[in-house]
């Protein structure tokens, strides 16, 4: 079911300032962001976990990805946690409305300190994702750093983002970098590099592309 649990070890300002950017945007976010957070639904399908698998977003947001997952993969198990409150108000009400609320667990939480095991019972996930995350986390390398800490044996951690749109006409790049940071977006340049790190450290691969001309970059860290 869903929980309004707390988890990590730092809820405050950075919760705070979510809350207010998305106290009233919440309401509209989904209806804007289905047209330029790209590759997400790819990620989605991606997933596939085994049955009865838990999978784990960091950063659920309105539970949009959630929800699109535990139906297109209905054996396994999902768990979402986000920093704001405000946007799990709506997550909850989305899931109850979706009548997923037996499969889809939530909880406040940050994303470079979470304690999955005491609010979720879970010790290592099958699969952890982040989607359009990364780029407004500001300790970004340290939430990597968590999220294959709470890999299980044998887990995938999913990472679709912003990318650097080399194959973007220049004049939009820098149109579209301009408008991101007025919702403190950040493109990740270094997040492959990272993800290279994260693997290496503990003995894992990784695979990673871009989608629509660098538009997005796509990680899989297995």
């Amino acid at each position: 079911m869903t929980a309004a649990a707390k988890g990590g070890a730092a809820i405050g300002p950075q919760a705070q300032a979510m809350d207010r950017m998305y106290r009233l945007t919440r309401h509209v976010y989904d209806l804007s962001r289905k047209y330029y957070l790209l590759g997400r639904d790819r990620l989605i399908a991606d997933l596939a976990p085994p049955p009865g698998g838990a999978v784990l977003e960091m950063g659920c947001g309105t539970a949009r990805n959630l929800i699109a997952a535990a139906r297109r993969h209905p054996a396994a198990r999902f768990h979402g946690f986000d920093i704001s409150e405000e946007m799990l108000k709506t997550a909850r009400a989305n899931v109850a409305r979706a009548g997923l609320s037996e499969r889809i667990t939530l909880a406040q939480g940050d994303a470079t300190a979470f304690d999955a095991a005491t609010i979720f019972g879970v010790g290592g996930y099958e699969r952890i994702y982040f989607s359009y995350t990364l780029s407004m986390v500001p300790a970004w390398t340290a939430a990597i750093d968590e999220a294959v800490r709470l890999l299980g044996p044998g887990g995938r951690l999913h990472v679709v983002d912003f990318g650097a749109g080399r194959g973007l006409p220049g004049p939009l790049r820098r149109l579209l970098w301009a408008w991101l940071r007025l919702f403190h977006v950040t493109p990740r340049l270094d997040l492959a590099r990272e993800l290279a790190r994260a693997a290496r450290a503990h003995g894992r691969t990784l695979e990673s592309l871009e989608l629509h001309r660098g538009y997005a970059q796509y990680h899989v860290l297995g």
